[in-house]
Parts: C-alpha cells; structure tokens; sequence
C-alpha cells in the first residue's frame, strides 16, 4: 500500500496523473509543417493550454506533447480527452504503430477525442473506421475537400459548445464535405456556412475536388466545419477542420468555441458564457517554430533528370 501511494505520488508530480477532482487533458502536436504562421502546431497547443488553465484551471488539468511526442500508457490511461492537432494521412502521429490500438482501449471507457485542423483526416485505409467511431466524422480523400475561403458564422446550435460564441468568420483552410456516420447518428454539425463557388476552381483531385461535392456546392447546401458526436460508450467527440493560420487562434469566437469543446469532451460542464480568455499579440507571437525564411535553411530542391 505504501508503495502504492508513493508510486501515485511520484507520477502526480511528474505531472502524468490530474491532481484530485480534475479532469485531465493530454494535448498533443505535431511536428512543424508548411510556412510561417501556418501549421503551428506547437505554438497553438501551448496556446490554448494557456487559456485553459487560466480560464478552467480549477476543473481540469493539462498535459501536453511538443513535436509528435506521444503520452505514456499511463497518461493516457488517466485521460479524460486526448487532443490532437498535427499534420494528417498517413503521417498523423496516431496512425504509427500500434498507437490505434491505444487510442481505443481509452475510447471504450468514454474517453473524449478532438481533432484540430489536418489532423481531422486518418486515411482510408487505416484510421478512418475509428475517427468516425470517436468523434462522428472525418476528412476523406476523393470525398472531402481543403480549399482557402471566408466562412461566416452567424448561427450555432443549441450545444453547450456554443455557449458566448457570437457571430464570427475567417479566412482559413476550412475543409469540408467530410465523411459522417451513416445519417448523422450522433452528430451535432457546430460550425456551417455555404461554400462559395470559388472553392471549386482547382481540378478533381484526393483533397481538391470531385463530382459529388461540386454537387453539392452547386445545390448551396451548408457545409459543416466543426461538429460535436456523442458516443454510444460516454464518450464525446469534436472535429474543428479550420486552424490551418496561427492567427486565428486571435478570433476570440474561433478559441471559445474550441475551448468549450475541448471541455465537453472532457465531461467537464462548460460555464454559461464559455470559457473566458484574452489572447494579445506577444501571445500568439510566443513558441513559433523557426521555418524557412526564419532563419532556417530552404531544403534542397531536387535535382532535374538530364
């Protein structure tokens, strides 16, 4: 027994177990990709870490992993939700080995699970079955589609994710189309515009284009680009398909929406007015990783065949 507890202790100081009565979140990003302000997975981890613990720090809670560093059995044991916000297909950090597998046996204990950005797209052939599982939907290739547009937000539905969210837009990657469980069982869509037709212009492609959502965007349909899924186990899921530039973690509407749901899929009742943060300049200045034209050498292009 005692060293039981003295094995506790020691993890809870080294910070892989919540302190008592917090729900724990382990936050987890990927390794630097794209230009500048772009794909700062880093940074806007440790972001929107900063704005958690200042604006729910009593109720949770949270560890985090730099760089594609995955958690310990043990953190993961003890999670609440898992946050992921990386680079996808066939390089997303939880599609290596066996680490699926890991994410499951936490799954079927109602652990929560949110994607941000990329990281919402598995690949067919290995992830897609379970991301629509955890969380409801998915970027599919040949069906799903990453184009730059303004998206306006002026109606979000009844969902404790919404709560203080006021009207908003931004310019982003914002992918949709994507794959959903058959009928939308479980789905709640959270953040939907209509794509305007210059999100067609590019050819058909895996991630670019294809008849059925030019159909679709043809029709005027509303395309959803975050979505919240409760799960048959307890377990909460959410998918946010925008976060492609680092600035728009300064759209207060843009972090509320995806602090609440980080809080939902923790089980962790979200205040009426959402979580209040306050994000300044020198905040989203802090922890860019240094990319080409920073400083860091362009990598060599190859060379021309003769």
């Amino acid at each position: 027994m005692k060293f039981l507890t003295t094995f506790c202790l020691s993890l809870l100081f080294a910070g892989l177990l919540p302190a008592a009565g917090k729900k724990s979140i382990v936050m987890i990003a990927g390794k630097p990709s794209h230009g500048p302000g772009q794909h700062e997975h880093n940074a806007g981890i440790l972001l929107l870490k900063k704005c958690l613990e200042a604006g729910a720090g009593g109720e949770v809670t949270v560890l985090h992993h730099l760089n594609g560093e995955w958690p310990s059995a043990q953190e993961l044991a003890g999670a609440d939700s898992v946050v992921i916000y990386a680079d996808g297909g066939g390089g997303h950090p939880a599609l290596q080995g066996d680490r699926l597998a890991q994410l499951e046996r936490e799954m079927k204990r109602g652990c929560g699970f949110l994607t941000l950005h990329y990281a919402v797209e598995p690949t067919l052939e290995k992830g897609n079955r379970e991301f629509l599982a955890w969380m409801g939907g998915c970027f599919e290739t040949n069906w799903s589609v990453n184009p730059h547009w303004d998206a306006n937000f002026r109606e979000f539905p009844s969902h404790p994710i919404s709560r203080g969210v006021k009207p908003f837009g931004t310019q982003d990657e914002w992918y949709f189309h994507m794959r959903f469980r058959q009928g939308m069982e479980g789905v709640t869509p959270i953040l939907s515009d209509r794509a305007p037709e210059s999100t067609m212009s590019r050819p058909d492609g895996p991630h670019s284009g294809n008849p059925a959502v030019r159909a679709s965007v043809a029709r005027g349909e509303k395309q959803h680009v975050a979505w919240a899924c409760e799960r048959t186990d307890g377990g909460r899921g959410f998918g946010f398909t925008g976060g492609h530039f680092h600035r728009g973690w300064g759209n207060d509407g843009q972090r509320k929406l995806v602090l609440n749901a980080i809080l939902w899929t923790a089980h962790v009742e979200v205040p009426e007015s959402g979580v209040a943060s306050t994000v300044t300049e020198d905040d989203l200045k802090a922890n860019l990783d240094l990319k080409p034209g920073q400083g860091l050498p362009e990598k060599p292009k190859p060379k021309a065949a003769k």
